[in-house]
């Protein structure tokens, strides 16, 4: 009998997990949820608020380690397995936000709520102030054995990245490699300076109201 290959090893721990992974990614977000119950209710009517959750599949977490591990070295035999839990975002939550004020507003929430988790920001791109995205990752309690993974976005990028992330990484095997990903990174930054400078100008808009109010309750 051949011996098993280290991803049948990895997609048996999966089946393991999974049930765990489903209670934590339902726990996380309805925390999430709750936190964000005042900031819902306060929103203005051009402002959205949009909290998603997923589980990772078994065939993205083990892509997911294996980017971070040479899985085939573990086949060879004398070396542990690697194990998926120490994947940061087995369970997620993703939070969407519009405007970009709105962000600032829920990682203040958030941070209260997870001081302790580990918070991993996506750099912005060059000639962009702010990070692309805020991210924590963590535990829900001492007894848990999968981390969870919290992120926090402007609804215009993460929007962008969800049709991006169709078309560049699950597509056929036409356009399915590095190279096509590298071709479109100048007009991945294009997309994401618009969208930035879009949301920027949309804020400025919609305060200038306000701003006219209390210059002229001033005078």
């Amino acid at each position: 009998m051949s011996p098993r290959k280290v991803e049948d090893h990895l997609r048996e721990e999966y089946s393991i997990l999974l049930p765990g992974v489903r209670r934590v990614t339902t726990e996380l977000e309805t925390q999430v949820r709750h936190l964000l119950l005042p900031v819902w209710k306060s929103l203005a009517r051009h402002e959205q608020l949009v909290v998603k959750s997923r589980v990772k599949d078994s065939d993205s977490a083990i892509e997911s380690l294996r980017r971070r591990t040479e899985l085939t070295g573990f086949e060879r035999g004398g070396q542990s397995t690697p194990s998926l839990t120490t994947l940061n975002d087995l369970a997620g939550v993703r939070i969407l936000a519009f405007p970009k004020c709105r962000v600032l507003e829920i990682d203040q929430v958030l941070r209260r709520r997870f001081p302790d988790w580990t918070p991993d920001p996506v750099p912005p791109l060059p000639g962009c102030a702010n990070s692309l995205a805020l991210k924590y990752h963590g535990r829900l309690d001492d007894s848990c054995r999968v981390r969870a993974e919290i992120q926090l976005m402007s609804m215009l990028v993460g929007m962008f990245w969800e049709v991006e992330h169709a078309i560049l990484y699950k597509p056929g095997e036409q356009l399915r490699g590095a190279g096509v990903a590298l071709r479109m990174q100048p007009r991945y930054a294009e997309v994401i300076h618009a969208l930035n400078t879009f949301e920027a100008e949309f804020e400025t808009l919609a305060n200038a109201p306000a701003q006219d109010e209390d210059r002229l309750a001033g005078s």
